[in-house]
């Protein structure tokens, strides 16, 4: 079916997309997974291209461009490359609405070019060792000291985590409150006290540095507080439907992209004296999982739809995300087992696709965590 959203000049991004994927990432992925790294030369490379910032007014260096079908475009070429390493969807669409929408005009000329050109990296630090989906449980705290506020705690499974120039900390600013009583704190390269753990060895994603953050007695300037104090609270809330949109959009592009190469190899591959595309059983998968591919792709370009038109509610973002993460779990299983041994071989794409998108129902809000939203929006 022939998608409806999108306009000549998005096709024309899509082009650009590809040209700097092909000439700045796939040469040298391979690498950044031994490595466990993304180069910062290819985060310099994606600014100057004009892929970060898209949304950032043209004052501060950025695109100028709020429309979020660029940074849809930008997802999809980036999962059907398998290129999740160079985390720019992090970068541009859950943490730059918070440097756009809650950052004071000192902050946004201070942080903004930087982040537009690639020499900020930056991650935001919600999870802990304790605490996930659970806000409330968060234990890292700020206490006022005057000038200033002094950080203790720490996070973990932090994503741009070793890179990161400037990171977005959650902390508790006040005893009471529970997950009302939560800020945001910008912390920066180079203070005193901010440490980093680990890069993190996962299952997947390889090329993405995930790593633990330590904070002992950081000196955050009151200048650095993101938002309202104690507001932290209503400022996640407020940006986490792009978030679960974007994870959306990756998930039903990667499990698009395993259906297009696992028709192609049963078209191929032969057993018993024929292509297995003749055997009754591996047709019926495929129009199995086109099927599931064809509904989920309409629903989630109607929420893309609603969601650039500033519509989209939290609950049918999170029936995207769940539906659309698990659609991609699912169809990255089927489509190994029709590879047999070779799916198997980490050399197939659709090996890397089975590991890499594993935590597509785990971060950004799980999929148990999307379905009780979704069920306390209807009931409660």
């Amino acid at each position: 079916m022939k998608r409806q959203i999108f306009t000549a000049d998005h096709d024309a991004f899509r082009e650009t997309v590809r040209t700097f994927l092909t000439r700045e990432v796939t040469p040298h992925y391979e690498q950044w997974e031994k490595d466990g790294i993304v180069s910062r030369d290819a985060w310099r490379a994606a600014g100057a291209q004009g892929l970060l910032g898209l949304a950032v007014p043209e004052e501060y260096g950025g695109g100028g461009q709020p429309d979020f079908r660029y940074s849809v475009v930008l997802a999809e070429e980036f999962t059907r490359a398998g290129a999740a390493g160079l985390a720019v969807g992090l970068h541009n669409d859950i943490i730059g609405p918070y440097l756009t929408t809650l950052a004071t005009e000192e902050q946004k000329r201070r942080w903004l070019p930087g982040f537009c050109s690639g020499e900020i990296i930056t991650a935001i630090a919600m999870t802990e060792p304790g605490a996930g989906s659970d806000l409330q449980g968060i234990r890292t705290h700020a206490e006022d000291a005057g000038d200033h506020w002094i950080l203790n705690g720490s996070k973990t499974f932090i994503s741009n985590g070793i890179l990161a120039d400037l990171v977005i900390v959650v902390a508790r600013t006040t005893p009471e409150g529970g997950a009302h009583g939560l800020s945001l704190l910008v912390v920066e390269r180079g203070m005193a006290g901010f440490e980093r753990g680990r890069n993190l060895d996962k299952i997947g994603q390889k090329a993405q540095d995930t790593a633990e953050l330590f904070f002992h007695d950081v000196r955050v300037p009151k200048e650095n507080l993101l938002g309202e104090l104690n507001g932290a609270f209503i400022h996640l809330m407020t940006h986490l439907a792009q978030e679960r949109m974007n994870i959306a959009v990756s998930g039903i592009a990667a499990a698009e992209h395993l259906l297009e190469i696992t028709s192609r190899y049963v078209k191929e591959r032969e057993a018993f004296g024929r292509p297995l595309s003749k055997l009754q059983h591996i047709r019926f998968e495929i129009a199995e999982m086109a099927t599931e591919c064809a509904v989920t792709r309409a629903f989630v370009d109607r929420c893309i739809a609603d969601h650039t038109a500033g519509e989209l509610d939290a609950t049918h973002a999170s029936m995207a995300k769940w539906w659309a993460t698990e659609l991609q779990k699912r169809v990255a299983d089927r489509c190994l087992q029709l590879h047999g041994g070779y799916g198997y071989m980490a050399e197939y794409r659709v090996a890397k696709a089975f590991t890499d998108g594993r935590i597509q129902t785990i971060y950004g809000g799980t999929t148990e965590i999307m379905k009780e939203i979704i069920g306390r929006s209807l009931l409660d």
